[in-house]
């Protein structure tokens, strides 16, 4: 029995513990060791699969940001409308709840903006722009809204409740849509003669204006969470709603006024694809960047000057792996895939890393033997013997 009970007791040879003290430079030097190991895994995966030169690909990959100035406008394009869906997200993940429907809210505003083109088409853009950017954020919010209400209601479950009602979103959006296109194959693009509802050109691009917009949003969400009342109710109620409750705080009002915030900026994200890039609406309008956000979001550990980075990363992923597909006939689009996907994996285990350590069981020369072997070998130890080992 005393050798079964010291076997359980006996201290593992590897175990977890969390860091704590890491510096910034620390944490950015594992990323960096993550992203080169990924490279590395990456072209044994393009050379082994395909006799391509790795280096050639990464090339490629580079091109696709990088190559002109066009390319790489559109990469901060596409960033900045990811970069509004983090944002957006940050303020209900500091509270910890789980806003998981970005992408229905986004959506939603998408759709708001794409009624007014239709409807108000004949408006002057210089009224229709600022109710298509109100009813955008409008729609956002409600869309939003409905999850909290039941979280601060009846405590219900905000990540299933906010992931359903993507669901709702898209199948609203594709119902409108076939109503809309009638007999034609898709809705084409919105008013291609009035151009109502279009952004107008700032420094030759139409997208420009958005651009500003978001890095003015990042400014202000910075502020915030981090210097106003709002956004240190936030951090309590995420540490513990009792001690929330406790302190005077809201539970209730809290949740319904965040969350609200968070879809109207989901919303004005919408507003910013359809009145900036696409013109037009579909179900696949949001692009998945709903969901993208939420590991931007938790990468940038809920920082908006981390998120512009990741953001930017991720996109760059992206539009490299739709630049090795078109230039390679044997990186299919799921090959250019597997290797954004494996960069990725590494991204995000290098933040087990960054948060964790690994403590390996060591033996120092003259190091008294634990208690437990002590006991499996049959030695029993005195009182001076412990303390004689605890001074050593």
């Amino acid at each position: 029995m005393a050798e079964l009970s010291a076997e359980k007791t006996r201290e593992p040879f590897i175990r977890i513990a969390r860091r704590t003290g890491i510096h910034w430079y620390q944490s950015w030097g594992v990323r960096v060791v993550a992203v080169f190991l990924a490279l590395v895994v990456n072209a044994l995966f393009i050379h082994g699969v395909t006799g391509l030169n790795p280096v050639e690909v990464y090339r490629i990959m580079w091109t696709g940001t990088f190559e002109s100035k066009y390319n790489f406008l559109t990469t901060l394009r596409d960033m900045s409308i990811l970069y509004c869906v983090a944002l957006a997200l940050t303020p209900a993940f500091r509270m910890r709840f789980w806003n998981i429907g970005g992408e229905g809210q986004v959506l939603m505003g998408a759709l708001a903006s794409a009624l007014l083109m239709i409807y108000g088409d004949q408006l002057p853009n210089g009224l229709l722009l600022p109710l298509m950017i109100l009813c955008s954020a409008a729609f956002g919010a409600v869309w939003a809204f409905i999850p909290a209400w039941f979280k601060a209601k009846w405590n219900t479950n905000e990540t299933l409740f906010t992931l359903m009602m993507n669901y709702v979103a898209i199948n609203i959006v594709n119902a409108l849509t076939n109503i809309w296109r009638g007999a034609k194959s898709s809705l084409g693009t919105l008013n291609t003669q009035t151009k109502a509802g279009w952004w107008p050109k700032f420094l030759g691009y139409r997208f420009m204006p958005f651009l500003l917009i978001v890095a003015a949003l990042a400014i202000l969400i910075k502020i915030y969470i981090h210097r106003s009342k709002h956004g240190y109710e936030l951090s309590v109620l995420g540490d513990s709603p009792n001690t929330a409750r406790y302190a005077g705080i809201n539970v209730k009002k809290v949740i319904l006024r965040t969350m609200i915030l968070s879809g109207a900026l989901c919303g004005l994200a919408g507003f910013g694809i359809v009145s900036g890039v696409d013109m037009t609406i579909s179900s696949g309008t949001a692009r998945g960047y709903g969901f993208t956000a939420i590991i931007v979001a938790w990468l940038a550990h809920l920082e908006p000057e981390y998120m512009a980075l990741i953001s930017f990363l991720l996109i760059f992923l992206d539009k490299g792996a739709a630049q090795i597909t078109s230039a390679y006939s044997v990186l299919n689009d799921y090959a250019s895939q597997v290797i954004t996907a494996i960069i990725l994996f590494f991204i995000l285990g290098s933040e087990f890393f960054v948060n964790y350590r690994l403590v390996f069981r060591r033996r120092y020369p003259g190091m008294p033997a634990p208690a437990s072997a002590a006991a499996s070998a049959g030695v029993q130890t005195t009182d001076a013997d412990r303390k004689e080992g605890a001074r050593s």
